[in-house]
Order: C-alpha cells, then sequence, then structure tokens
C-alpha cells in the first residue's frame, strides 16, 4: 500500500514538472538520438562551358551567319555594297534642283524675251543639267526654222531620258542577279547534304545534314535582302525619271515660247 503509493506520488511530480517545463518553453530531455538531416542533393544539370557558350555565340553571331554563305554568300555582299553606292548616288544626282536648276528657266527665257539668242546658248552650253542641254540642242538648230528647232529639242530630251534610264538599270540587273545567286547557293547547300547523306550510306545524323541545309537558306536570305532593295530603289528612280522628263519638256516648251512666236510672225509677214 505505502510502495503503491510512492510510485502514483513519483508519476505525479514528473508529470507536473514535464507540464511546467512545456509551459516555459523548456525543451524536455529525450533519450533518442538526433536525427541527422539528409545531405542536400546537387543538381545534376549540365552547364556550357565558357568555351562552349562563347563557340554557340560565334555561331549565332551576325557576321557568322554571313561567313557562313560561302563564296557565293560573298559575291551577294559584294553586290550589296554596290547597290547601296548606287542608290545614294541616285539619291543626290536624280533630282528636281540638279536636272532643272532653280531660276535656269526663267533666265533664259528672260535672254530669249529680249532677243539674247546669242546669250541665252552660251548659258546652256555653261549649264550641266538636262534642261540645258535640251534648250542648247534647240537653241543651235534656230538658223533651220522652228520645226528644225522643236525636232532637235525632242530627240535631245529621247536621249537625255534614256542616259537617265540606262544608269538606273544596273539596280535592275543587281535585284535580279542576286535571288538568282541566292538560288546557286540553295542548290550548291543541298548538293552537299546530299553528298554527307550518300557518303554515310544513309545513317547521317542531322547535324552531318544541317551545314549544307544552312548555307542553302543563308545565301537564299542573302539574295533576297539584296532584291528586294534594289528592285524597290529602281522602281522609285525610274518613276522620278519619268516625271522629271516630263516636267523638264513642259518647261522647255514655255522657254522657246519666244522663239516659237518669232517665227510665226515671220511667216504671216
Amino acid at each position: 500500500m505505502f510502495r503503491t503509493s510512492l510510485i502514483g506520488l513519483f508519476f505525479f511530480v514528473t508529470l507536473s514538472a514535464g507540464m511546467l517545463r512545456a509551459q516555459e518553453g523548456i525543451p524536455l530531455p529525450t533519450t533518442e538520438s538526433p536525427v541527422a538531416a539528409p545531405p542536400a542533393v546537387e543538381s545534376v544539370t549540365e552547364t556550357e562551358t565558357p568555351a562552349e557558350s562563347a563557340k554557340t555565340k560565334d555561331r549565332k553571331g551576325f557576321f557568322a551567319i554571313l561567313q557562313a554563305g560561302g563564296s557565293i554568300g560573298y559575291v551577294i555582299i559584294l553586290l550589296s555594297l554596290v547597290a547601296v553606292a548606287l542608290i545614294i548616288e541616285h539619291a543626290l544626282t536624280i533630282r528636281q534642283k540638279v536636272l532643272m536648276p532653280t531660276g535656269f528657266a526663267d533666265e533664259i527665257l528672260q535672254m530669249l524675251s529680249q532677243g539674247q539668242l546669242g546669250a541665252a546658248l552660251q548659258k546652256c552650253k555653261e549649264g550641266d543639267s538636262i534642261l540645258a542641254e535640251v534648250l542648247g540642242a534647240g537653241m543651235a538648230e534656230y538658223e533651220f526654222g522652228w520645226s528644225a528647232v522643236e525636232k532637235a529639242t525632242e530627240e535631245a530630251m529621247a536621249e537625255e531620258a534614256s542616259r537617265l534610264y540606262r544608269k538606273i538599270e544596273y539596280l535592275n540587273v543587281i535585284g535580279n542577279i542576286a535571288p538568282m545567286l541566292g538560288l546557286l547557293g540553295t542548290v550548291v547547300g543541298m548538293i552537299f547534304a546530299f553528298q554527307n547523306l550518300a557518303d554515310s550510306e544513309g545513317y547521317a545524323r542531322a547535324g552531318d545534314l544541317a551545314q549544307g541545309i544552312y548555307l542553302a537558306l543563308v545565301t537564299t536570305v542573302q539574295g533576297l535582302v539584296v532584291a528586294i532593295p534594289s528592285l524597290a530603289a529602281y522602281s522609285i528612280f525610274s518613276n522620278r525619271i519619268a516625271f522629271l522628263i516630263a516636267e523638264t519638256t513642259y518647261v522647255a516648251e514655255q522657254v522657246l515660247g519666244p522663239i516659237k512666236r518669232s517665227f510665226l510672225k515671220k511667216s504671216k509677214v
């Protein structure tokens, strides 16, 4: 009886102490061994080395793509440089201020109205514009009558128009040659791809075929990139020339009006 009471008192004291420690935030002692935390698992994802990363960037760079076109690609690049130079030159020279200088027509008209045919002709010879060439060609035939003046003016106008159209024809040639070279590069690239396929007896990997296909696509893009702006510029300059020729013809008729009226007066007399 007394032993049972002592055992019950012992459990009561132990339980009370545990509850008191739990309320005060004191950790309870334990006889179990602490469980070690599992080691951190390192990721096994593969990462590119700096050399491989630089090599990948080189393959994807702009200049690397240009070099992938090979010798055909270099020819297309040369054509692109020529096309850019021609476009800049035509944009600077095929303009109304260059072909029809401001105030030139009014000055020649004033001279002809005052009967200064020799001075007007000398002024046209000193000029380097289309309007000066056309007016000078017409006035040079003054002694042969108005029909000769009119015919000489028309012939000079046709010659100047033909010269301008021949001048921009190079853009049209480049615009037609560039895609043909791109198509040639496409065919050459496909030949390389199928050659690799034949050498491997039908067991070629994708990487073995990719180089030839890459060449084919690069040259095709290069040809189109050169051809599209070249043909567009050719069309723009062609329309500009047509407008300037029509404008020059109208101005020439107005400037040579005094000569025409003088011949009409002579015919009536």
